[in-house]
């Protein structure tokens, strides 16, 4: 049998990452925070009048929206212009988009590495990476500035051999902007460092690259000129100031952790992968010199570094560190299947508690959850993770295709479960609650709720503002005539005179002015 060529394998990963990327991707309802915001957002754009200026000037709940440029927003409203608004529609440009990234990492990988099975072994960790999968999956922006910047490398490497391509690295740099701000700055940063540190003079001494950097960030300069002439001071203090550069100094809505955060992410839901990479590190610090090695240890040790100093600490600012990560962990298991120099004790004990893992999930998904997709998911995770101990114990390189197999047939059955998103059980769930105030209460009002903090999710379901207040506003509201939503202990307490209840969801009661 010959072996697969490189348009095949770059075909078959299109095929399967597009698989895991759509699968159920509407089975859920949106999550807070970002799901909603941007939801919401897109959803205020696809209303607005034909030929308005609302998608240049975007509002949230009616109210001028500055926290991010508006690519993802707009692209969302075409979709919802297209399909009606829903979770899939919500969910499709950002899981298109990041979906598209695996192809890319592997053609990034074979300029970078020069051969083909690295570039393979990298797209398909990137491939299996739970937390890649999962953003990217939801309606965030992270998974498609990823690969708007692996588009930038591509181009970039692309242009040693084809001038024009320089172009596209300009164009990147404007959609990483109007995507996710001032991001740019630190990708950028990263792609000149690498520059700087492989080729300097036969990039830098391109026109096209000056010429695309011109043309490409044009349209994002232009949209913060838009901005700041529309809004004034107030858009340059919200976007620049407290969304973008506060967060450097000061925690941003509390989000804060210690400067190893990033770290325990990585630990809580890297593996299996994360076990190769200090291997892969150490290989692309001997080969410092080779070009690969380069963008690796730049890459990594830059975005690692300013993000553990960033004082706002988020789960998905480490998205963007994956691809370099990919790209070391591909490179030493290259190394590996070649040499098949393997460490067995430290490879095969991890593996085996990964395994020990799974078996305690199933035993658990049958006891409490009683998810059928998840016991399979379980039962798989313990015979693949089994049998690739034994095999690295066995000195075996056949252990890496059953890690990829095991790793994709798990995270398909995750993500064709309603668990992929887990976050939605910290909280009660929205849509019927949503569905209840929809019933009683006309688009855009103002409600009250006893319930802690603002949950945008809800906001876009029922479209109107929950607002959440303390017992004593919430006393001053119902004499003020306002639609109130308390939980049960609350109505009680508060023993409202002559309350209507329209009705109740969810521990929640819907109480009329």
């Amino acid at each position: 049998m010959r072996p697969f060529r490189e348009t095949e394998w770059l075909f078959t990963l299109l095929i399967g990452a597009l698989l895991l990327w759509l699968l159920c991707l509407g089975n859920s309802p949106l999550r807070d925070w970002d799901e909603g915001t941007v939801a919401q957002v897109a959803k205020e754009i696809w209303r607005a009048a034909f030929g308005s200026l609302h998608w240049l000037y975007p509002t949230l709940g009616g109210e001028p929206y500055h926290n991010k440029p508006p690519l993802m927003h707009l692209l969302i409203a075409w979709c919802y212009s297209l399909g009606g608004v829903n979770e899939w529609t919500t969910r499709l440009p950002g899981a298109l988009l990041t979906a598209l990234g695996v192809p890319l990492l592997y053609l990034v990988g074979i300029l970078l590495f020069n051969d083909s099975l690295p570039a393979l072994f990298s797209a398909l960790v990137y491939l299996t990476t739970l937390p890649v999968l999962r953003h990217g999956r939801l309606a965030m922006l992270d998974g498609a500035s990823i690969t708007f910047f692996l588009l930038l490398l591509f181009c970039l490497l692309k242009s040693r051999q084809q001038k024009p391509w320089a172009l596209g690295v300009g164009f990147c740099l404007g959609l990483i902007t109007l995507t996710k701000g001032m991001l740019v700055l630190l990708l950028g940063g990263i792609a000149g460092l690498f520059i700087l540190a492989s080729s300097p003079l036969i990039v830098l001494n391109n026109l096209y690259l000056w010429v695309g950097i011109v043309l490409g960030i044009a349209p994002a300069i232009a949209w913060y000129i838009a901005q700041w002439q529309y809004y004034g001071s107030n858009f340059l203090q919200i976007n620049l100031q407290t969304q973008t550069f506060d967060r450097i100094a000061q925690p941003v809505e509390g989000n804060t952790g210690a400067p190893w955060y990033y770290l325990i992410e990585l630990l809580k839901y890297a593996f299996p992968w994360l076990l190769f990479w200090p291997a892969g590190f150490y290989l692309a610090w001997n080969k410092r010199y080779a070009s690969w090695s380069r963008l690796i240890l730049i890459g990594t040790i830059v975005y690692f570094v300013a993000i553990s100093l960033i004082t706002t600490k988020l789960p998905w600012y480490v998205m963007p560190l994956y691809p370099f990560l990919a790209l070391a962990i591909g490179a030493e298991l290259s190394e590996v299947w070649r040499n098949q120099v393997i460490n067995r004790k430290v490879w095969a004990i991890f593996i085996v508690v990964m395994a020990l893992a799974g078996l305690c999930g199933g035993v658990y998904f049958i006891v409490v959850q009683e998810e059928p997709v998840l016991v399979a998911m379980a039962i798989v995770l313990t015979m693949s993770m089994s049998l690739a101990a034994w095999l690295i114990y066995k000195c075996d390189r056949r252990f890496i295709p059953v890690l990829f197999s095991g790793m994709y047939l798990v995270l398909l059955l995750l993500m064709s479960s309603q668990s992929w998103i887990w976050e939605l059980n910290e909280a009660f769930p929205v849509k019927p609650v949503a569905a209840l105030i929809r019933i009683y209460v006309s688009s855009g009002t103002k409600i009250y709720t006893s319930f802690a903090y603002s949950r945008p999710s809800l906001n876009f379901y029922c479209d109107c503002q929950v607002i959440p207040e303390t017992t004593l506003i919430l006393q001053q509201m119902w004499a003020n005539n306002e639609y109130l939503l308390l939980d049960n202990a609350t109505l009680k307490n508060l023993n409202l005179p002559m309350t209507k209840v329209l009705g109740s969801a969810e521990d929640f009661s819907l109480i009329a002015p």
